[in-house]
């Protein structure tokens, strides 16, 4: 069903509408009157004959017609009877603006079961409940109590909580910001997240969609639809409630590092999703994204007329990763023509403090014009031959003249230049009172049309030997037994194409030192227990041994000291391994969450690897670029392309060791955690070696 008939009614009833101020009931019927709403009203209260000047209805049947919309605000034990009494009477859209639902315990989780159920059966589509209501200000529909309708704009906003909504409607109210939409969505007993974010990509008022979440109903769905929808329609949204702590239980080093807020920062990247952080960096965006080109490029130019506010800028756009337009000879030389001889004519141009409108306007359009510009931002301080009204309306002109980069402005001050602040508004310029916040907002316009402008996501396949990695998995499930050994793990590994060190198991010391003596030194002994995972942390790994009388000895101390210290983990006896002497160490591993999938992640290995934190994560599966992308996002990756004289490993092969991992744990969902650690890598050409493996399944 299509949610028209919640932002374009032609009819609405308030069950439970009030005569008494202050409560809910009155104060959405009265936002409905005060917001000049068109369509009918029909106020429900069986104690009242009229209300606000409105014939009042005792039920939903009495009104002898079916609302296109019911909003319901009372009690919740009394909800599941009116959802039936809008079942009869053939109305498929409704609010529940009402609390007392799954958010305050069994009861009210009970009220909800049996109100989505009933609405299912009746095809009714249901907001809420416990929300603030829905907005449509093209409409003049404002079925809320959270204030007064805003300007028609072109922002669609959805929130699951009902009171920042509140709070988002008056700073906006405040500052002139329009929506053509806004939503509180509750608890989403049906309508979630998702549908809205739909809604608003077909919906043609909507050219930017922005909201609050702190939870997502279905994570693969929302990666899928949110993903189609940014090529189209940016997405800004502020995502709350993340930090919990959710890897006590994680058995890899993966899990200890990605929680759910890691989960959801690699879900916005691979959905193109804008991250906020604050009301007012949301409608910064915003505005830009609405009413500016993209840039094409990260070049940008800075007017201004004053040379600290141009440092300033300068400064921001490299902390941002942006560059700083280098003008070319036939732009430098117009300016010259017309600019004083103090004027700097580089960037930033400055056009000199006694800068009157038409000065700004020579060389706004100069500028625009040079190739290797991509956007222009406009500084101006309040000096005393300032015109902050008349340069308001130039930048406004020129950028009409010449849409196809964007242009910002910086007007720094109060009352001097509020002025060119209206004309801004009017005139669809974003404005901003800080370069900082201007150029971070450029920043954001530039990140999103490279993100729209990526190839077409391809994921390469890879042989696997399903069979084997089947075998292994299914024998632990059906076992009980959660994680895999190393030599089982590096079996699946190598099943999925990885190399593996050389290794046997010795249950005697002797026999330790003679596979040693195969195998040839240095060796590596691990203590092999299913046990034990973290065989590092009980001295059960011994490195770098030269030769059989180190290997007994290292045995013999390892099947001494490790029983008394976990006198209830079976030892099987010690791995006597390969030991790999040259390369870098780095991890591969995953962690699937349990909303979105499996979260990939790379950095640097060893024992440090939670120690340094630096890692990264990517949603798989993944295409060879986001691979790449992954390694390019960590401090590790300098060290690995090589720094001062020393040689590089080689980055494909890390690469494709992800896509490998990935394409195994997306065709595996049994798969939940999982470290290649240390994944031990060389020089171009030469081969890379899982030397430690950890698999856990579920």
């Amino acid at each position: 069903m299509s949610l028209e008939k919640f932002f374009k009614p032609r009819s609405v009833a308030i069950v439970g509408a009030s005569q008494q101020p202050g409560k809910v009931g009155y104060e959405i019927l009265n936002s409905m009157i005060d917001a000049g709403y068109e369509g009918k009203i029909f106020p429900v209260n069986h104690k009242a004959q009229s209300i606000a000047g409105l014939k009042c209805y005792p039920d939903l049947a009495s009104i002898k017609q079916s609302c296109d919309l019911v909003i319901i605000v009372v009690p919740a034990p009394v909800v599941p009877e009116i959802i039936r009494q809008c079942a009869k009477a053939g109305t498929k859209a409704v609010i529940i603006i009402t609390a007392g639902f799954k958010e305050v315990g069994k009861d009210g989780r009970e009220f909800e079961k049996q109100v989505t159920s009933i609405a299912r059966q009746s095809g009714i589509r249901i907001i809420g409940p416990n929300c603030l209501g829905v907005i449509a200000p093209s409409s003049k529909l404002n079925a809320s109590f959270g204030g007064d309708l805003p300007l028609t704009g072109v922002i669609g906003y959805l929130s699951q909580s009902g009171a920042l909504l509140a709070a988002i409607l008056d700073i906006a109210n405040a500052s002139n910001i329009g929506f053509s939409k806004l939503v509180s969505i509750g608890n989403k007993a049906d309508i979630d997240e998702l549908d809205i974010i739909k809604a608003f990509a077909e919906d043609k008022e909507t050219k930017v969609i922005a909201g609050y979440l702190e939870s997502i109903t279905d994570g693969n769905a929302f990666v899928r639809e949110a993903e189609q929808i940014s090529h189209n329609k940016p997405i800004l949204l502020m995502k709350a409630g993340g930090t919990a702590a959710g890897a006590k239980a994680a058995s890899s080093h993966t899990g200890s590092l990605a929680g759910s807020e890691t989960a959801y920062e690699a879900v916005f990247a691979r959905a193109g999703i804008i991250r906020c952080t604050s009301i007012r960096q949301q409608f910064d965006y915003a505005q830009a994204l609405a009413y500016q080109p993209l840039p094409k490029g990260a070049a940008v130019a800075v007017i201004t007329n004053a040379g600290g506010a141009g440092i300033m800028a300068a400064d921001a756009v490299e902390r941002q990763g942006l560059t700083f337009a280098k003008l070319a000879e036939k732009t430098v030389e117009k300016l010259a023509s017309q600019l004083p001889a103090a004027a700097n004519l580089y960037n930033p141009v400055d056009v000199l403090g006694d800068a009157l409108a038409d000065r700004y306007e020579f060389a706004i359009d100069v500028v625009l014009d040079d190739p290797g510009v991509n956007t222009v931002l406009v500084l101006l301080t309040p000096q005393a031959m300032t015109d902050a009204a008349g340069t308001a309306k130039v930048v406004v002109k020129t950028a009409r003249k010449k849409p196809d980069k964007p242009v910002l402005a910086c007007f720094l001050g109060a009352d001097k230049v509020e002025a060119g602040l209206k004309i801004f508004l009017e005139g669809k310029i974003p404005h901003y009172d800080s370069p900082q916040k201007a150029v971070s907002a450029i920043k954001v316009l530039t990140d999103y049309f490279r993100w729209r402008s990526k190839p077409k996501r391809v994921v390469k396949l890879f042989p696997v030997n399903r069979r084997k990695v089947e075998t292994i998995v299914d024998r632990h499930l059906r076992q009980g037994i959660r994680d895999i050994g190393e030599a089982e793990s590096k079996e699946i590994l190598e099943a999925c194409g990885f190399v593996t060190p050389k290794g046997f198991i010795a249950t005697t010391a002797e026999q330790a030192a003679s596979i040693a003596g195969q195998l040839g030194y240095p060796v590596v002994l691990k203590i092999w227990s299913p046990d034990i995972l973290h065989k590092s942390d009980v001295g059960g790994v011994k490195i770098g041994l030269e030769e059989s009388q180190e290997v007994m000895d290292a045995f013999d101390l390892m099947m001494y000291r490790i029983p008394k210290k976990l006198p209830n983990a079976k030892i099987l006896g010690v791995l006597v391994q390969q030991m790999c002497t040259k390369g870098k160490e780095v991890i591969l591993g995953m962690k699937r969450d349990p909303n979105f999938g499996p979260l990939m992640m790379f950095g640097m290995g060893g024992t440090m690897v939670e120690v340094l934190k630096d890692v990264s994560f990517y949603l798989a599966p993944l295409t060879p670029e986001e691979a790449k992308q992954m390694l390019i996002n960590t401090k590790t990756y300098q060290m690995l392309k090589g720094v001062r004289g020393q040689q590089g490993v080689d980055i494909d092969v890390i690469a494709e060791g992800l896509q490998r991992l990935s394409q195994l744990v997306t065709e595996f969902p049994q798969i939940q955690e999982m470290d290649i650690n240390p994944y031990m890598v060389g020089p171009k050409g030469s081969t890379p070696i899982a030397v430690d493996a950890r698999i856990s399944v579920e």
